[in-house]
C-alpha cells in the first residue's frame, strides 16, 4: 500500500526560487468524499491519484499515469469549477526536497511548499524563507482550494 507523509508550510520569502526552473501543474477534482479522486497534467504527462483520508500527517495514495488526452478531457469535462493551476519548484534544503508552489489563477498570491517524510516523527530543519505550517487546516487542501473563491484569508 502506497502512503504519503507530507507537511505544508505557507512560503514567506519566494526569493528562494530565482533561477529555479519550474513546471507548470494543472490539476482538478473528480470527487472529494471519503476518497479523493484527482486528475493531475504535468507537462507531457498526466496522473489520476486517489487519497485516502488523513490519519495525522499520513494517508494512503495511489498515482496512475494516465494518457495526457484523457487528462484534458476529464479537466474541462468533470473538473469546472474545482481546479487548480500552480508552478512548481523543487528546492533541496539539508537533505529534504520542498515542493514548492506558487498558484494561479483565482488563487493568485497563495505560495506553499510541500516536503514529504519517511515517518510523522522525521526530524525535520525548516529553511528560513518557510512561514506557518498548514499541515493540518483544511482550508489549504489542494482539493479545498481548488473550490475556493480565492486564497484563504488569515485572521
Amino acid at each position: 500500500m502506497a502512503t504519503e507523509i507530507e507537511r505544508k508550510f505557507l512560503v514567506r520569502d519566494t526569493s528562494v526560487l530565482r533561477g529555479v526552473r519550474g513546471e507548470r501543474i494543472l490539476q482538478g477534482y473528480l470527487s472529494c468524499g471519503r476518497v479523493t479522486l484527482r486528475v493531475r497534467h504535468i507537462g507531457a504527462c498526466a496522473y489520476l491519484t486517489l487519497k485516502g483520508p488523513s490519519a495525522g500527517l499520513t494517508r494512503d495514495e495511489f498515482e496512475y499515469e494516465i494518457p495526457a488526452g484523457d487528462a484534458d478531457q476529464l479537466l474541462a469535462r468533470y473538473c469546472e469549477p474545482g481546479r487548480v493551476a500552480k508552478v512548481r519548484y523543487r528546492v533541496p534544503y539539508r537533505g529534504h526536497e520542498f515542493e514548492v508552489d506558487v498558484f494561479e489563477g483565482h488563487l493568485t498570491g497563495l505560495v506553499m511548499a510541500e516536503v514529504e517524510l519517511e515517518d510523522e516523527q522525521q526530524p525535520l530543519e525548516l529553511p528560513p524563507w518557510i512561514g506557518r505550517e498548514v499541515s493540518h487546516d483544511p482550508r489549504y487542501y489542494n482539493a479545498a482550494l481548488a473550490r475556493a473563491a480565492g486564497p484563504p484569508i488569515e485572521a
